[in-house]
């Protein structure tokens, strides 16, 4: 016994001497951050681009690229933007005419002629920003086009078209004409164009203040409904309409390009009493849309439900909605919440940010949320230094899908070579046009930071150290270079040491 306690109180001696050898910190490398960061930009009555209808194509491509710039520079990664806003197109069509917001007459291409949609497409792109594109499913006409031309839709198939009361025409939902129309349109569009995304918006049939107040007019499509023995309620019949064409998006979507992301940004609550604080507006029975189903479905890539009211708003509390939504985001798919930038004081500010934490705590595995709209953040001078100097502080990666695909990139090839005061790293990739971003990590001392590269760029220059906390020089010790696809896979880095 006395010789175990000699050699307990010896191997404690050993463990405890001022000798021993301590283990060394392992500084280990950040992860980038993921978050959808976007905004939606309207044309319908021209309220984000263009600034008014007959720009010229200058005009109207300088106000997308400073638009697209301010993207960027307060690091966001991705835009909304609306592509048919009354069953037209900004973009060459040979399905429906041009736009009236575009060119101030509908049928009208841009002269000098440009397609927009591919220039914001690939603006958006080589500042690292993915592209969805916005559609109006069934809005025909909207009276700040001033006029219907004989190229709308009112005028070419009047038998799918209903006139509401304040001066809107909407295409009748429960025609299978009306849903084979929009797929198209949007088959069309996901076919021909390097987008990321397709995008619709709440309005399915539309508000009652359209019409008055009074019912949908869609007694014949009701009547012949009911002739042919169909059994459904009123209610039902319409949402199933909604229903079908939801799911046939979905399925045609991914069967023309899989990793183009299907979302859906409805109103923000699905009906009174869910949860039970829910007061007020019934879009389950009002614009027929069931969009609990779509999302219990998988129907969507991403959701983002219209969460346009403040925190503290008790029958309709911003954190409460989205914790019922999570809940019912049973397929686990991105949820991304719709923020309204209207109140453009430093108290509106503190309330998007206070939203954007919240968020990032409910749905830590998918953070992102949807601003509305663009024009606002830009002219809240309090929001956009806020985003800067806040939560959009760095730049970050729209989250991975993985139920579209989650095989990584292959890693990149870095080479780097030292100048006097700086380290120039280039890199190559085997499958470079499979690359839609890269990240650049730095180790400075024991701190690791990094930079978001776009897709053309493949050489960076980075400082041979910085000031650290203390205000003393940091060097350059390692770097790392990664892949990223378009679906936010990241290949896996591999640490060079530029010391040696």
């Amino acid at each position: 016994m006395k010789k175990i306690i000699f050699l307990f109180h010896g191997l404690l001696s050993v463990l405890f001497s001022p000798f021993t050898i301590q283990a060394q910190t392992v500084v280990r490398p950040p992860m980038v951050e993921k978050e959808f960061r976007a905004a939606w930009v309207a044309t319908v009555a021209n309220i984000n681009w263009p600034s008014k209808p007959g720009l010229s194509t200058a005009e109207q491509q300088k106000e997308a690229i400073a638009q697209l710039d301010f993207l960027k520079a307060h690091h966001f990664n991705a835009v909304i933007f609306q592509v048919r806003p009354m069953a037209d197109a900004l973009y060459d069509s040979k399905l429906e005419p041009w736009s009236y917001y575009l060119t101030g007459e509908q049928g009208k291409a841009p002269d000098p002629y440009y397609d927009p949609l591919q220039f914001w497409t690939e603006a958006a792109h080589d500042r690292g920003l993915e592209m969805h594109v916005w559609l109006n499913p069934y809005r025909a006409y909207h009276p700040t086009s001033k006029n219907i031309s004989e190229q709308s839709i009112v005028k070419t198939n009047p038998e799918l078209v209903v006139k509401l009361k304040q001066n809107y025409y909407w295409m009748d939902p429960a025609k299978k004409e009306t849903q084979d129309k929009t797929a198209a349109v949007v088959r069309d569009i996901v076919k021909r164009y390097d987008i990321d995304g397709v995008h619709l918006d709440d309005y399915f049939y539309p508000y009652p203040e359209y019409n008055g107040g009074e019912d949908f007019p869609d007694n014949e499509s009701w009547a012949a409904y009911q002739q042919k023995g169909g059994t459904l309620s009123r209610g039902d019949w319409r949402r199933a309409a909604v229903n079908t064409l939801i799911e046939r998006l979905y399925k045609e979507i991914k069967s023309t390009k899989k990793y183009v992301k299907f979302g859906i940004s409805p109103f923000g609550t699905w009906r009174p009493g869910y949860p039970s604080i829910v007061e007020g507006f019934d879009q389950y029975n009002t614009l027929y849309a069931d969009a609990k189903l779509w999302l219990n479905k998988g129907w969507v890539d991403y959701f983002t439900p219209q969460l346009y009211w403040p925190i503290n708003r008790i029958p309709l509390s911003f954190p409460i909605l989205l914790g019922w939504w999570e809940k019912e985001n049973t397929k686990k798919r991105h949820l991304w919440p719709g923020m309204n930038v209207g109140d453009t004081s430093v108290k509106g500010a503190n309330e998007t940010l206070s939203q954007i934490m919240i968020t990032r705590g409910m749905t830590p595995n998918s953070a992102g949320a949807v601003h509305w709209s663009l024009s606002s953040v830009i002219r809240s001078a309090n929001l956009s230094k806020a985003l800067l100097e806040g939560p959009y502080k760095k730049d970050a990666l729209v989250p991975a899908s993985p139920w579209l695909g989650n095989k990584l990139p292959k890693t990149p090839v870095v080479q780097f070579s030292k100048m006097a005061d700086s380290v120039q790293v280039s890199f190559t990739h085997s499958q470079a046009d499979k690359v839609f971003r890269w990240v650049v990590y730095k180790q400075y001392g024991n701190s690791w930071t990094y930079q978001v590269l776009n897709r053309h760029e493949r050489v960076a220059t980075i400082p041979a150290s910085i000031k650290d906390r203390a205000n003393k020089d940091a060097p350059l010790v390692k770097i790392a270079v990664t892949a990223v696809d378009r679906l936010g896979n990241e290949s896996e880095r591999i640490e060079t040491d530029i010391t040696q």
